[in-house]
């Protein structure tokens, strides 16, 4: 998802695991606090603070879904890898969970994508999960700089990928793209290569 999900767009989610139960993870910015206010669903929040869970694969492949908040995308890569997270998470991708996410937990589970990660300056990241190939883009209509900064990347020999306004999702099924979904009008989906971006169908959601 390119930005916080509206109640249509997340109900959706849930709609597509098949259940409420989902683990919520903060790595990314672990003092924002509670970052589910307003959705339904029935959370286990995950904190690997002051150390994670003893039964943190229980209760990641228990869950029908794993929602991962915005925040720092290389800091919470680097948290994961230290506690063998990230490969929890393929081997729940792998079992049916569903693997959702914002921000940072949109551009997590591509090979690359556009952070500010490092700096408070947008810039490429090579370093992701790679469930997915290619690059991903969040925000693309809700920071003025995303736009720009990903198309010269990708024009300069970033990996091409998927851009997404706030309030759209990317439904994969396995790393294939399905479809694109919405609750906002006007709100859209991009393919970026290097010769510039294609707008993707989208299907608008209703209550």
């Amino acid at each position: 998802m390119g930005g916080f999900p509206g109640a249509t767009l997340w109900n959706h989610v849930l709609e597509l695991a098949g259940g409420r139960r989902v683990l919520v993870d903060h790595a990314a910015y672990p003092e924002y606090g509670q970052m589910t206010d307003g959705l339904s669903g029935d959370f286990t929040h995950l904190s690997f603070y002051p150390w994670p869970p003893e039964n943190l694969r229980d209760l990641a492949l228990s869950s029908d879904a794993i929602l991962v908040c915005g925040g720092n995308t290389a800091n919470m890569l680097a948290v994961w890898r230290v506690h063998g997270f990230d490969t929890i998470l393929r081997e729940a991708w792998e079992a049916g969970v569903l693997l959702t996410g914002w921000s940072a937990g949109m551009i997590c589970w591509f090979e690359a994508g556009v952070t500010d990660s490092f700096s408070p300056r947008l810039d490429g990241m090579r370093d992701g999960l790679g469930f997915l190939p290619g690059s991903a883009c969040p925000h693309y209509d809700g920071e003025e700089l995303r736009r720009p900064v990903y198309t010269q990347l990708v024009r300069e020999g970033f990996p091409a990928g998927i851009a997404l306004d706030d309030g759209v999702a990317a439904h994969y099924l396995g790393a294939e793209l399905h479809e694109i979904v919405t609750d906002r009008p006007g709100a859209a989906g991009y393919r970026v290569g290097p010769d510039g971006e294609e707008l993707l169908a989208v299907r608008r959601l209703t209550c």
